[in-house]
């Protein structure tokens, strides 16, 4: 590729492309969620919605020993998730889907757990809900993270910033009745904890800031800055925003 013609969506999965995730998040932490879930049907279908490289579909995989619809836009991170699911023997359980995750057919999916970590944004929390509602199987369970804040109380500075990057961002109280109005129930909530954006995430994408750092790509050094700026907005607010986890059911 000639880093001189990169977009920015080029950029961004040039930097992520080679990490186990793509956003924040934590294997133990994903376990508990999931052991916290009422008991789902033996044959159940399980979707990974916004799968990155994988790291939620091969954990979804190790613990259901089931086929999982892997799906994702990005045809890079669905074939580092391939490599991934080969090494680790799981390739008989991974089936990738490359498609807009706002866009599946409920004539053709029928989902009773769609799982998703650090995606739904790209559509909304709102727009998720609404659009993954329809796919869903009866009494099947939505596991959504969402970037939220924990309150109403937030830095001019951080505030400014989320406005600016993603002005549909809510606190949790406000995705709850959203998740309600789509027709859902709220099960449970849980908060990503801060450790796990730095071990999983942000230390990892740091090395690649670093790897790339001296590149000739104008696009790459913007999303390379902005980055920058991002990790050190949590590194002094992370008392005020961060992912919570939603579990709810559909009724």
């Amino acid at each position: 590729m000639n880093t001189d013609d990169m977009t920015m969506i080029e950029a961004l999965t040039t930097l992520h492309e080679a990490t186990d995730r793509q956003g924040p998040g934590d294997d133990s932490f994903s376990l508990e969620i999931l052991r916290r879930l009422p008991e789902l049907p033996s044959a159940c279908t399980i979707a990974d919605l916004g799968c990155g490289t994988g790291a939620a579909s091969l954990l979804l995989a190790r613990e259901f020993q089931q086929e999982i619809l892997c799906v994702d836009t990005s045809e890079a991170f669905l074939r580092a998730l391939t490599r991934k699911a080969e090494s680790a023997g799981l390739e008989h359980l991974i089936t990738t889907l490359c498609a807009d995750m706002g866009s599946l057919d409920p004539e053709e999916h029928r989902i009773d757990l769609p799982w998703s970590e650090g995606a739904a944004y790209n559509l909304t929390f709102e727009g998720a809900t609404r659009k993954w509602r329809p796919l869903m199987a009866e009494k099947g369970i939505a596991v959504v993270s969402e970037l939220s804040w924990f309150g109403s109380d937030r830095p001019r500075e951080v505030e400014d910033y989320w406005n600016a990057a993603y002005p549909e961002m809510a606190d949790e109280q406000s995705n709850i009745e959203s998740a309600e109005r789509q027709g859902f129930e709220l099960l449970f909530t849980e908060r990503l904890p801060s450790d796990a954006w730095w071990k999983n995430y942000y230390d990892p994408l740091g090395n690649r800031l670093d790897a790339f750092g001296a590149s000739p790509s104008r696009t790459l050094q913007e999303a390379i800055l902005e980055t920058r700026q991002e990790i050190e907005l949590f590194r002094k607010y992370s008392a005020y925003f961060g992912y919570s986890f939603y579990a709810l059911k559909a009724v």
